[in-house]
């Protein structure tokens, strides 16, 4: 007994936001930190719908013992124009993924995929500096982690969405940051790429298409997703397979969690995070 979280009328509440939820690892990991530290703090998970969005957010404004909450698939392009204020780089991104609320009931957006996805990266020593990168997908992460792969130095950026149009609007403003940077339309076709990643939410549900052609991987390919639960995706079990190295999806959670849980914290000091 002595072991369960005391939950009181001074904890302080975050909440993360995202449709589906059950998939979600946040609270464990972000409940586990505030234990470590000794915090009175508690995340709970919320099943919101995107028609419901912006009624939830309009409530959570009043919730005065609520100081943020996170936001994940599909809400990370939809939840920016509900925040009063962002950050340069939720600006330069289009997305935000880790919201503050303020005292006065305000809430400041921030994005930290893409600076997660890069260190959980390079904590399992894969540099992408120099690398030709295949990313599948154009949505709120997916631009997060575009930029991010950008700054770091890749030599080639090759993007690839279902949706065309929205890989160009990517590439575009990609191109206009990095112009010394290859940036390109893609297909389905990963081959030829160092490194291919996954930033859409196929893998989420079991009757999900795959996100690329993975009869075309080869080898020498990494291929890495975003996706937390299942662990090992129809992709990655795809990918090893074909002989490739797999990187899942937890070492970007894992290495995003101190930058959330600063994001988030009643210490009111701008986060204002870069997107490398």
């Amino acid at each position: 007994m002595d072991d369960i979280k005391k939950i009181s009328g001074s904890t302080r509440v975050y909440a993360i936001i995202a449709d589906p939820i059950h998939h979600v690892q946040t609270p464990s990991a972000m409940n586990q930190l505030f234990a470590a530290r000794g915090d009175d703090r508690v995340m709970v998970p919320f099943h919101v719908n995107e028609s419901e969005l912006g009624a939830v957010v309009a409530g959570l404004r009043g919730i005065k013992n609520l100081d943020g909450f996170i936001v994940t698939v599909p809400h990370k392009t939809a939840i920016l124009e509900l925040c009063d204020s962002v950050s340069d780089s939720a600006k330069l991104v289009g997305a935000v993924n880790v919201v503050r609320r303020d005292e006065d009931g305000s809430l400041h957006g921030d994005i930290l995929d893409g600076a997660g996805f890069l260190a959980g990266l390079r904590q399992r020593g894969i540099e992408p500096a120099g690398m030709s990168v295949y990313l599948a997908g154009a949505g709120g992460a997916a631009k997060a982690i575009a930029f991010s792969l950008a700054a770091a130095g890749v030599s080639k950026l090759t993007i690839f969405n279902r949706t065309a149009s929205k890989a160009v609007e990517l590439i575009q403003r990609l191109s206009a940051v990095f112009p010394a940077t290859e940036i390109l339309l893609g297909s389905d076709d990963p081959a030829g790429h160092d490194l291919v990643v996954n930033s859409t939410s196929l893998g989420l549900r079991v009757d999900d298409i795959l996100p690329l052609d993975v009869t075309l991987l080869t080898p020498s390919q990494i291929v890495a997703e975003i996706i937390m639960q299942p662990a090992i995706t129809p992709l990655l079990a795809a990918a090893t397979q074909m002989g490739c190295r797999i990187h899942d999806g937890m070492p970007m959670l894992l290495c995003q969690i101190e930058l959330m849980a600063a994001a988030m914290a009643t210490n009111k000091n701008e986060q204002n995070h870069e997107y490398i």
